[in-house]
Formats: structure tokens, C-alpha cells, sequence
């Protein structure tokens, strides 16, 4: 081997490994990853996609392969969604099927589903996978290793609570034990409970249902009970593969070519080298981080690419006299973990003298770098060679000095500094294209020289930089001067940026508070942002330059002194501990026990099914040519190119769809056909085999466009006048009269005004909006979408392709996640698959990218509120005007039930005098915002808590006392006319305040505040009221379908989905209480609309009202027809009691109907009716610590009191008046 491109075709056919099973493949792009490769080819469909950028683990796999300079067999998490497929040459891959599955489960697997650990379960695998990555290195691991280790996943159902409790369950104890119970800490102080009676403030009095003698009795205090489950063995785990090991594949080059990219592996650092000389431009990938993302949505050629991972020189790691040069091949894990040895080695071989204080920053900054398994597969040589501005580590290089090691074939070695010099524009350095990074070299620091890194990002882990910074300082101690000084940050230019201005002016000058104020002054300037800079925040930014400095200033100051505390870091790491309690129920009783998800296994073991995950024969795939202006008009569409590509089948847009056709509320175009409304309003779609062909062709299609001035904020629309829909008002005079009263405000002495602002937010349901519509005969359309409304898909269907509902038939299984924003948004998706499958008669898939969900659908609404507020001098609020404005986007969408759902809960917990709310819509050219957790509610609850902090702070009264001066009483009416029955705001507020020892917790917060200049805390309780039921009387009827076979199995159908919120677990509850049977009887396959019509979304909170009352109504009629049966043969079991009702042809089927009362509020005239069927209650208490300096926070402790009314109400029977409790459900 002469080291000759040519000659690296020792392996042209990729092998490796998954789950045991050894795969060669000759044909697949190396451009696919990973996570499409297991997905779409090998059919692995438990490792999710749900970011494609590395940022939420749902793709979490563990890689195992044997280290190329150990020779160690070694195992690692990573994203599969970023690992280039020909990465894996001579490795082993496993899965989430690979572990386990629901006849044997891995102990990761049965923990996280015994502990209640997945709610919609889309991000559960990654979860499994990562912890099993752990086990695999640690099979002790402790809670600090567990919580680095999914570090990189996120869930956005659970609140992590559940997951940590299966994932320390495997953690050794103080005894070295490990803990099999989770448990759950209750005594009087969490409970409330005194002398065995709940007190304050229940609205029932001592009629309450908690007031019995030994309420506790029956307390719970262990939530899992995993004392019978097995231990975890590691030795009991799959071999790594003999045949990578025999045939020494981590030793052997591997080229590999398809159509117009080819991959190249080599081994030593020869002939990487005469790579790089032959292909200067060819790209090098290691953690693919940066390379994934351009592939992805910039669609990039990728002509060469080289894998230096197998090059063990680059591996290497070597301790010279004043740095210690590492290896760029290492990933940053194995970076920081040598690092560190060295750190604890010279630390002890060193002391007293600190040496290592650049090794402790960059550790630092490392744990805080992207996520756990981004780490373990990127390098530091391409952070530093894709010259990120905002890049964690190369502020850090530049401050200490740090060298990079560059070479070439042809020029041998060459050492330069990471400094000024290097970076020379915007991802530009002076690499040249013929060179690698082959090492960099981490400097040792000396004696009087301080070394401290900075950064601030949106969130603490795995989240990207705002803004970096780095300081070194070498001070002559007996002079006090500054013999040099370097400091660098990120995010603040278009390079990293060193503070040479301020570093020379600093030089040679004395370390005290006059050098402080100049270097303030001078780093404002040197760093001053002007406004519209990339990336927003323009004070901010330089805010936090000034602020880092200042803190660094301040930690060498300690140091000088020998003061060892920082006053202005936070406090270290916390321990997560939670508590949460029930009351035990019987065993056999199947309402009120923590049953396990009935899909938790299915979860956990990746067998759970969602929209992506089965195949459909011969299906197509769409993609969108989006809008790229938010207002304007659509001049051309040019598919030629698009249309020209290997794989595309053709193309609908607004010709494709009947004249006067609309989604939505009939205002919302399914393509843009003139005018454009909003930036990533779809243009057309296009049609091809498969899902990144689409994206690729629907990028090729060249659009042209008029643009004009867009409406983006609420101010904007106010401004322009543009509205959507009339006013709307809510009027609390004309409860019990015709006539408003209108505000004398001159005859109030205490009134404040003001405006507060509410940003909007983005759903992120992990499974991003996804539909498959399969055509039939007879214009027939078979449905399956992600959603939250199948009767909603069904309809606008129908609409706009004039076919009738019966001949739709749309399917739910389940949701990876909701939130709300799959409930009316689903038809920008569904339409155009609809009108593809009718044009081509093939079926249609459509799946956005997380990138394009975020920018084609809603969000949470923002909203602006001008409000005026008076008190008396007893310090009862009198009076409230309120003007709501919401930011709806283009068309109407949800946004009137959104709108006077805030405009009914502005009122929050208060009685007040007269409120008068007046509410509008505003039209924006932005995505149609939509339905969100709390639709309106919070947006209305943080209007009036805005209004209570400043009629406290105004007249100096204390926020708590204020609140409880003013709470509503049993049997007040709301300002929309509502009678609050059980009305428990007080008693939720005062055992919150008791349990949470609000007065004890205030005290000593003042007294912290007192001491710390810098980091203050504070502590807040919070009480909420929230209306059960849709604004709209229609929308509250649910349904459902009950079917007894012969064997006695039940199959339950209604009208609800399953997203997470263990909808279908409650009504296996439900029914088998009502029928008396072990819930193992019980199965919910799918929600359809041709077993349950004219269903409501699963919304509004009555989910498990609406469809739990259905089916009780069901199994109740049921019961009817078996009651003669059951008394004629009361021994006999309930499947002999079925075989008899068959024999005796008594119908084993019901359906089922209920509804919950509604009376609409007239909001023309502002006339309020009772509205909700009943209201939920709570009250939190949340304490955080603020960094003054940066504006960095974290919560520090959070519990709340929630009132779960355990009888769900109201439902109808078959009796024309009253209504019936449902059966006692746990909550």
C-alpha cells in the first residue's frame, strides 16, 4: 500500500452489524443516516426521528466497535439520525428491538415501563437506549452518571420524574445496594393532613369529602414496587460480533462508492494525508454534527468524504512540558475523559501549584456541549475547522493561547496559534485545503495565572451559545499589574473574537477598580452590536460580554484574596427528589390504582406503532414548496427542474383543488393561488418515491414573487387595523341584568393601568405532523394522521374534495404528542395528500420536518393586554377593564375559542366587583397560531396575576395578602355568569402555602437575598381556576362503541386519542369497572370514524369525561340485558354469562352517547351564562435563583396542590332530565 487513493479498495462493500444480524450493503447512498437507513431498510422502526438535528435523542442507538488504539471493545450512545451509514464500516449497532422486546424485556425496558416512565411514548426508546449505553460502560452507575446520560434527550411529557425513577432505580445506594422501590416520601407535612382532617378552605365546609377520621390510612407511600424484577446482568448481554474481530475490519481501509459521492476510510495517518493532497476539497466527517444539517436543508453535494475516525495516530494523546497535545480523532467524551486524568495527575504531582486551571474550563465547557451523544461521536477538530462564531471551546482556545497542529503531505507539520489570526471570516480559517487538524495542544497554566470560561445560552444543557466568553491573566502579585491579559467570546461577530482593544489597553496596568471600570467601558464600545444584527438580542449580547468580564474580575479578586466562594456562580448541582401521593385502593379495584400505561411495554421495547411506522404498498410521499416572504404575491412556479429528477412522479398545486375549495374555517387556501399570507405558506407539493426526494426536488422548484410589507406583531395589526372577526366582550354587570353599568373610574381612589405582553410558544410534540391517505374504489380514502380530530379530517376532506363523510374513514392509533397543535392543523398535510392520491391513484404520505412543522403551523397565541384595575381601602378589587388583543396569523384558525377562553378566565381565583373585558383577533401575515395547553387560559390568568403584582407593588400591600382578601367563595358567580360549586381556590392556596412552608421558605430567602450581592432567589405561589368543557355546546358529546365477543373479551371504541395522556388506560379502567371484569379484558385497538361518528377533538380537558361517560353508558346498557342472566346463574363467571347471553341471542354490542352541560356566553353583547360544566382548581409554589450578572436561572424547588374532583361529572342517561356521576375514576 503506497498510500494512493486508488489503492483503498481493500473493502468495497460496507459491513457491519444490528442487533446481531450482519448487514452488506453495495447500494445505499452514503449520504443516508443511520436513523432512515434502520427505518426505511431494515424495518427498525423503534428508533424515532424527531428533530433530524441530533437535539432530542428519540434516535438514540448504541454504537459498539473496537477502539482503533486500545484495540478495546467500546460501546457509545449516538444519534442515529446524524451517523452517515457508512460510518458504521466495521461496527455494531444496537437497537431498541435488539434489547428486548414485550415477552422478554431488558431491565431498562420493564423499569421504565413498571415506573410509569412514557406517556406518548414517541421519545421512550431513546431514553431506553441511552440508559442502556450506560449500563453497558457502568453497570453501577451513579445518579450523576444516569443524569449526564440522557442529557441529550428530551420528553415532552413526563416532567423526567418517572424516567429518573426507573433509571436510579438501578444506582448503588449509600450501603452499595441497589434501590428497587421508588419511592414516594408522605407524612403530614407533604399531605396536609392534621389530626386526621384536611383543612382550609374547601368550599363544601365540613361537608367535605376529606374530612375523615384516618384519611392517611390508606396512603400510598410507594409508587412502584420493583422488589420483584430482575437485576441487571451484564454478563447476560449480546457478544460483541467474532467477525469484526477476526478479520481486524477497525484495521482495513474501507472505500465505498455510489452515484456521485465516495466514501473513503483509511487507517493510518499516511494515507489520510495523501487523501486530503489528492482531494483538497474532499469533506472530512466525524460527529457529522454541522455536515448533517447542510445535507439535510441546504441539499449539498457531497462529492468526497473521508472518515478519519480509524486513524489511530489521531487518537493519541501525548503530555509535553507546558500543553498536552490531543489527538483530533478523539471524540470530545474521550477528549475530556483524558483530559481529566491528566488534570487529577498533575493536580497531585503539582501541588501546590495549579497547572490545570485551562484543563478545568474546558471540562466545564464540555459537559455543557450539545448532549451526551453528540459528544461521544464529535471532534474537536471540526468545531474548530467549521469556525463556528458561536462555537463553545474556540473561545476557549483563543484565550489560553492554544495551538493547533496542522499538516500536509506535502508541507509536513505545522503549530499555529488559535488566535486572531485564525479565524478570518465567517466560517473561514487559514487551513489550507490540503492540511487536517491533526492535533491541538491545550496549554498547562502557570503560577499567578488566572484561566475562567463563560456561557450563556437559552437553557442549560444541550442547547447552542448566545453568547461565549474565555479570560486569561497572568499578574505580576507583588506589583498588582497586568502582565498580560486575553479574552475572547462568541456570538458577538461574525468569528470569535479576541478583545485585542481592551487587552492592550489593560496591559502593564494595575488589577483594581479603576482597571475594572476601563475595561467596562472600553469592551462596551470594542463590542457594541448595532440593531438587526444576526441572531437578535443586541443589548443582551453585550450585556453578557460586560457581565463575564465582570465576573471574572471578581473570581481573581477572590482569589487573590483566598476566598474560595464564588458570590457569583449559583449554587452547584442539585439532586432531583420528588413527591408525589394517592390513596391505596383494593387491589381488584380497576378505578384509582396507577395502572401502567396499557401501551408503557409497546413503548419501551419500540413496539408501539405510530403514523410513520407501518408501511403502506406502493406509496408516494409529498413534500411542500413553501413561501419564501411573508406577504406578497405569487408571480411563477418553475418545475422543470424539480421534474427532471430520478424519482419524482409530478406535482399538484392550487390548480389541483376545486375552485372555492378551503381548509380550515373555509378561509384558508390549501395552496397559495395569488396571494401570499405568510413566510412557509405551501406553494405546491411534490410527488416521488420516496420522502428526501421530495425535499430535494421541491427545493429545486424555483419560485418567483412580489413582496410587500408584512403585519408580523400585534402592535403592527393595530396599527394597520387589521382584524379578523368583531370585538367580542364578556360584561360581569349583565349576569343578573339587561343593563351594563358602565366604570365611574373617578370615584376609585387605588387604580393602576398598564400593558403586559405574552410571547407565543412552539408545541414540540416530539412526532412532528404526519398523514398517510390510501385511495380505494368509489372514491373511497382510507386516512391515518396524526391527530387530535379524526371527525375534523374526516369533514374537511369531504369539503374539499366533494366526497361524502361515509366514504372517509380516518384512523388514530396514537400520537407521539399533541399539546393542542394537532388539533386543527392537521388539514394543511391531509388536503394535499387527499387531492395527490385522488390525481395519482396511489396512496400519499406526507411527514414535515421538524424544521418545516415549526415554520408552516401555529403556535401558542401571543398576546397584549391593557388593562385598568381599582381597589377599595379594604383591599377588595371593585373594578377590571380589560382590552385583549391576540395574535392570530393569517386566517381564523381556533383563535375565537382561544380568544374568549382567555376573555372567561381573566378572572383567575378573584371575585370582583364589575369586569368589563373586551377582546379582538389581530390578522398578521404569520402561520394561523392555533390551540395550546390551557387554549387561552393562561394567556387570561396571567393577565389578572399581572394586575394583582401591580395593585400590590403600587400600594404597597403583600402579594399573598391581596390574593386572599379577594378569593372567590363557594356558589360566587364569575364575571361570564358561571355558579362556582366546589369551588376549592382557598384550600388548595393555604395547603400549598402550609405544606410547601411558604413563610418559613420567604424568611430564609430574604435572608440569602440579603447576603448575595449577585445571585438572588425568590418564591412565588401561584393559584389557578381552569373551566372544564368547549366554549361550544355542540362540541360537548362524546361516543363510543362496546363489543362482548363469545370469549368474553371486550373491544372498546370511542371517540378519543391517545396522546399521552393515558386517555385509553382511563377507559380500560372505566369499562371494567362498569362491567365488573380484570381490565386485562379490556382492549382499545384504534379511534375511527366508522366505529364512533361526529366526534369532538380530544381537547378541552374532557377527554375522559366525555368518552369515559360514553362508555360507561354503553357498558351500563350491556349490564341491562346480562342482569337476568346474572341472576338466574349468580356463580357462574362473567365469560359463561357471555356464552349464555349468545345462546340466548341478547345483543353483546352497544353503542354509547354522553354530553357535559354548556350554555353559551352571548359575546356581542358581553351576556354570560354558566359555560363550564365545573372548574378545576390548583395552586403551585415554585422557587428560582436568578443570576444577576447574566440573567441565567434555574428553578430550585416546585410542588402544587391540585383539587381532583374523584367523580368525574355529568353525563346524560337515557332519562330526559338530570345527570349522572360517572363511576368513582382515581383522579
Amino acid at each position: 500500500m503506497n498510500g494512493n487513493s486508488e489503492d483503498m479498495k481493500e473493502w468495497t462493500t460496507l459491513l457491519f452489524y444490528v442487533n446481531g444480524r450482519r448487514i452488506e450493503e453495495k447500494k445505499a447512498d452514503p449520504k443516508t443516516t443511520l436513523a432512515t437507513y434502520l427505518r426505511d431498510h431494515l424495518h427498525l422502526t423503534g428508533t424515532k426521528i424527531g428533530c433530524n438535528e441530533g437535539g432530542c435523542g428519540a434516535c438514540t442507538v448504541m454504537i459498539s466497535e473496537i477502539h482503533p488504539l486500545t484495540e478495546k471493545i467500546v460501546h457509545y450512545s449516538a444519534n442515529a439520525c446524524l451517523m452517515p451509514l457508512c460510518m458504521l464500516f466495521g461496527k455494531a449497532v444496537t437497537t431498541v428491538e435488539g434489547i428486548g422486546n414485550v415477552k422478554k424485556m431488558h431491565p431498562v425496558q420493564e423499569r421504565m415501563a413498571l415506573c410509569h416512565g412514557s406517556q406518548c411514548g414517541f421519545c421512550t426508546p431513546g431514553f431506553v437506549m441511552a440508559m442502556y449505553s450506560l449500563l453497558r460502560n457502568h453497570p453501577k452507575p451513579t445518579k450523576e452518571q444516569v443524569d449526564e446520560s440522557i442529557q441529550g434527550n428530551l420528553c415532552r411529557c413526563t416532567g423526567y420524574r418517572p424516567i429518573l425513577d426507573a433509571f436510579y432505580s438501578f444506582c448503588s445506594t449509600d450501603n452499595g445496594n441497589k434501590s428497587n422501590n421508588v419511592e414516594i416520601r408522605v407524612n403530614d407535612q407533604l399531605h396536609g393532613v392534621e389530626n386526621g382532617r384536611i383543612v382550609n378552605g374547601c368550599g363544601m365546609g365540613d361537608k367535605c369529602c376529606k374530612n375523615k377520621k384516618n384519611q392517611d390510612e390508606n396512603t400510598k407511600t410507594q409508587l412502584t414496587d420493583l422488589s420483584k424484577v430482575k437485576d441487571y446482568d451484564e454478563t447476560q448481554e449480546p457478544i460483541f460480533p467474532p467477525e469484526i474481530q477476526i478479520k481486524h475490519l477497525h484495521k482495513q481501509r474501507f472505500f465505498y462508492t455510489h452515484d456521485t459521492t465516495k466514501w473513503y476510510q483509511p487507517v493510518t495517518i499516511k494515507d489520510l494525508l495523501n487523501l486530503k493532497k489528492e482531494m483538497p476539497h474532499a469533506r472530512l466527517i466525524s460527529g457529522n454534527s454541522e455536515l448533517a444539517i447542510e445535507l439535510k436543508f441546504r441539499f449539498i453535494e457531497l462529492t468526497n468524504v473521508i472518515n478519519p475516525k480509524q486513524v489511530k495516530e489521531l487518537r493519541e494523546t501525548v503530555l509535553e512540558k507546558d500543553c498536552i497535545v490531543c489527538g483530533t480523532g478523539l471524540s470530545l467524551t474521550e477528549m475530556d475523559n483524558k483530559l481529566e486524568e491528566y488534570r487529577r495527575k498533575l493536580d497531585r504531582d503539582q501541588f501546590p501549584v495549579k497547572v490545570t486551571g485551562v484543563l478545568k474550563e474546558v471540562h466545564e465547557m464540555i459537559h455543557w456541549f450539545a448532549g451526551k451523544h453528540v459528544r461521544n461521536v464529535a471532534s474537536v477538530a471540526g468545531n474548530i475547522a467549521t469556525a463556528s462564531p458561536i462555537s463553545d471551546l474556540n473561545p476557549i482556545w483563543m484565550a489560553a493561547n492554544a495551538k493547533a497542529i496542522l499538516e500536509s503531505e506535502e508541507r509536513g507539520q505545522r503549530r499555529v496559534s488559535i488566535d486572531e489570526k485564525f479565524f478570518i471570516g465567517y466560517r473561514k480559517t487559514i487551513i489550507e485545503p490540503d492540511e487536517i487538524i491533526r492535533a491541538v495542544c491545550v496549554p498547562l497554566t502557570g503560577k499567578h495565572q488566572y484561566f475562567r470560561a463563560y456561557k450563556q445560552a437559552q437553557r442549560r444543557e444541550d442547547d447552542i451559545a448566545i453568547v461565549t466568553a474565555a479570560f486569561n491573566l497572568k499578574i505580576n502579585e507583588e506589583a498588582h499589574t497586568i502582565e498580560e491579559i486575553r479574552m475572547a467570546f462568541g456570538g458577538v461577530a461574525p468569528v470569535t473574537k479576541l478583545g485585542l482593544q481592551t487587552m492592550a489597553i489593560m496591559k502593564g496596568k494595575k488589577w483594581n477598580q479603576e482597571t475594572l471600570e476601563t475595561a467596562l467601558d472600553s469592551l462596551s464600545k470594542e463590542f457594541a452590536l448595532p440593531p438587526g444584527v444576526p441572531g437578535g438580542m443586541e443589548a443582551y449580547r453585550t450585556a453578557l460580554v460586560l457581565s463575564f468580564f465582570y465576573k471574572f474580575y471578581l473570581h481573581v479578586e477572590n482569589q487573590l484574596s483566598n476566598i474560595h466562594e464564588d458570590e457569583t456562580e449559583m449554587s452547584g448541582h442539585m439532586e432531583v427528589s420528588t413527591t408525589q401521593a394517592y390513596t391505596e385502593k383494593d387491589p381488584d379495584e380497576p378505578i384509582g390504582r396507577p395502572l401502567m400505561h396499557v401501551s408503557g411495554q409497546k413503548h419501551t421495547t419500540g413496539e408501539a406503532i405510530y403514523n410513520d411506522d407501518f408501511e403502506v404498498g406502493g406509496c408516494l410521499h409529498l413534500a411542500f414548496v413553501l413561501s419564501p416572504i411573508g406577504k406578497g404575491h405569487l408571480v411563477s412556479v418553475d418545475y422543470a427542474k424539480a421534474l427532471e429528477m430520478e424519482g419524482v412522479v409530478g406535482c399538484i398545486d392550487a390548480h389541483d383543488v376545486e375552485k372555492g375549495k378551503k381548509i380550515g374555517k373555509h378561509d384558508t387556501p390549501v395552496f397559495v393561488e395569488d396571494e401570499i399570507t405568510y413566510h412557509g405558506q405551501p406553494i405546491a407539493a411534490i410527488i416521488a418515491t420516496d420522502h428526501e426526494t421530495a425535499r430535494r426536488a421541491a427545493n429545486a422548484v424555483v419560485v418567483e414573487t412580489v413582496k410587500e410589507k408584512a403585519i408580523i406583531t400585534v402592535e403592527d395589526a393595530i396599527k394597520a387595523n387589521s382584524f379578523i372577526a368583531d370585538k367580542f366582550r364578556v360584561h360581569s354587570s349583565l349576569v343578573d341584568r339587561n343593563e351594563r353599568i358602565i366604570t365611574d373610574w373617578s370615584k376609585y381612589p387605588k387604580t393602576v393601568e398598564g400593558t403586559v405582553k405574552m410571547g407565543g410558544q412552539e408545541h414540540f410534540y416530539l412526532e412532528t405532523q404526519q398523514v398517510v391517505v390510501i385511495p380505494h374504489e368509489d372514491d373511497e380514502l382510507e386516512i391515518v394522521a396524526s391527530t387530535q380530530g379524526v371527525t375534523d379530517v374526516q369533514m374537511e376532506i369531504g369539503h374539499c374534495l366533494d366526497i361524502p363523510a361515509h366514504k372517509i374513514v380516518v384512523k388514530v392509533r396514537r400520537i407521539g404528542g399533541g399539546f393542542g397543535g394537532k388539533e386543527s392543523t392537521i388539514s394543511i398535510i391531509t388536503a394535499p395528500c387527499a387531492i395527490a392520491a385522488r390525481k395519482f391513484r396511489r396512496p400519499m404520505r406526507m411527514k414535515l420536518e421538524r424544521f418545516d412543522d415549526m415554520a408552516i403551523t401555529g403556535n401558542r397565541h401571543p398576546y397584549t393586554f391593557n388593562y385598568k384595575a381599582a381597589i377599595d381601602d379594604n383591599r377588595k378589587i371593585k373594578d377590571l377593564q380589560v382590552e385583549m388583543y391576540s395574535n392570530g396569523g393569517h386566517t381564523l384558525d381556533l383563535s375565537i375559542g382561544v380568544l374568549t377562553r382567555a376573555m372567561t378566565h381573566v378572572d383567575n381565583v378573584y371575585r370582583i366587583g364589575n369586569v368589563d373585558v373586551v377582546g379582538r383577533i389581530c390578522k398578521t401575515n404569520t402561520a394561523s397560531n392555533t390551540a395550546f395547553r390551557g387554549f387561552g387560559g393562561p394567556q387570561g390568568m396571567f393577565c389578572m396575576e399581572t394586575v394583582i403584582a401591580h395593585l400590590a407593588e403600587q400600594f404597597n400591600i403583600d402579594y399573598n395578602e391581596l390574593r386572599e382578601n379577594n378569593f372567590y367563595e363557594e356558589g360566587d358567580k364569575t364575571p361570564f355568569g358561571m355558579k362556582l360549586e366546589q369551588c376549592n381556590a382557598q384550600r388548595c392556596w393555604y395547603e400549598c402555602k402550609e405544606k410547601s412552608h411558604f413563610d418559613h421558605r420567604k424568611k430564609k430567602i430574604d435572608e440569602f437575598n440579603k447576603k448575595s450581592k449577585y445571585v438572588k432567589r425568590g418564591i412565588y405561589l401561584l393559584p389557578t381556576k381552569f373551566g372544564i368543557a368547549f366554549g361550544l355546546k355542540h362540541m360537548n358529546q362524546g361516543g363510543a362503541l362496546v363489543h362482548v365477543y363469545t370469549d368474553g373479551s371486550i373491544l372498546v371504541s370511542h371517540g378519543g386519542m391517545e396522546m399521552g395522556q393515558g386517555l385509553h388506560t382511563k377507559i380500560v379502567q372505566i369499562a371494567a369497572k362498569c362491567l365488573n371484569v380484570p381490565v386485562d379484558k379490556i382492549f382499545i385497538h384504534e379511534t375511527s370514524t366508522d366505529k364512533v361518528p361526529n366526534t369532538s377533538p380530544t381537547a378541552a380537558s374532557v377527554g375522559s369525561d366525555l368518552n369515559g361517560l360514553a362508555v360507561q353508558d354503553a357498558c351500563e346498557r350491556i349490564m341491562e340485558r346480562l342482569e337476568p342472566i346474572r341472576k338466574e346463574f349468580p356463580d357462574k363467571s362473567w365469560d359463561e354469562w357471555v356464552k349464555e347471553a349468545f345462546m340466548r341471542r341478547i345483543s353483546l354490542s352497544s353503542t354509547g352517547f354522553a354530553i357535559i352541560p354548556c350554555d353559551t356566553v352571548d359575546y356581542n353583547t358581553g351576556k354570560g351564562e354558566g359555560l363550564y360544566a365545573y372548574c378545576v382548581y390548583g395552586t403551585a409554589c415554585c422557587e428560582v435563583e436568578v443570576d444577576c450578572l447574566s440573567g441565567d436561572h434555574r428553578v430550585i424547588s416546585f410542588g402544587k396542590v391540585i383539587f381532583l374532583d374523584f367523580q368525574i361529572l355529568v353525563a346524560p342517561n337515557r332519562y330526559r332530565y338530570g345527570y349522572r356521576r360517572l363511576v368513582e375514576s382515581g383522579g
